[in-house]
């Protein structure tokens, strides 16, 4: 591992411990298990470092929605497909949710930088629900309506966990666990059965 790959190793755990706000370049650079001058070498501010983290885990996500509309025949697929990569990406980078809404209070530009420079996928998107809506297999739905209904029914259960797991689980963490493991069928089925679909 290399010296900057340390940093951003131990930059996301002191993040997601304290936040952008509450964390400090010291307490970085001890996770990181070097002095504070080489953590400034690499990185001028947590500012920087924190934007670094971010970009690369939106970059991670983002593709992945290219992917459900690539493998896709229909909008149900991609509902599917999509809602699928969505949670085990955020299984993989559990620290995303929280950056994400700290960044739209914060400077919402980085993150329609950094979606934009992968490409809007919304044309395609919204040329699979017309291709169902004319074969009647599904009713109408605006593709801005879908595609914030699948993000926030992914994301709030994440973002939220604190509250979720102390009132709907008792704290019991294996619980709320089991509970985000159940949420992509959940979803998927929600979604489909909205829009008019037979095939959940």
């Amino acid at each position: 591992m290399t010296t900057e790959e340390q940093i951003l190793v131990a930059a996301r755990k002191v993040f997601v411990r304290k936040g952008m706000e509450g964390s400090r370049m010291q307490e970085i650079a001890d996770e990181a298990g070097i002095n504070k001058a080489l953590l400034h070498y690499y990185f001028r501010s947590k500012e920087k470092l924190f934007e670094q983290i971010f970009k690369e885990g939106l970059g991670q996500l983002w593709p992945k929605v290219q992917v459900s509309i690539e493998e896709s025949d229909g909008i149900c697929e991609f509902v599917e497909s999509f809602i699928g990569h969505y949670l085990d990406t955020i299984k993989e980078l559990p620290y995303l949710p929280q950056f994400i809404l700290h960044e739209i209070n914060r400077d919402p530009s980085i993150i329609v930088s950094v979606i934009k420079g992968q490409g809007l996928p919304f044309p395609k998107v919204q040329a699979l629900i017309d291709k169902d809506v004319a074969a009647g297999r599904i009713k109408p739905i605006q593709l801005e309506h879908l595609m914030v209904n699948m993000v926030s029914m992914v994301l709030f259960p994440v973002i939220g966990q604190p509250i979720i797991q102390a009132i709907l689980f008792n704290n019991d963490s294996e619980k709320y666990a089991n509970f985000l493991d159940e949420r992509k069928s959940v979803v998927t089925s929600f979604v489909l059965q909205a829009i008019g679909s037979n095939t959940k």
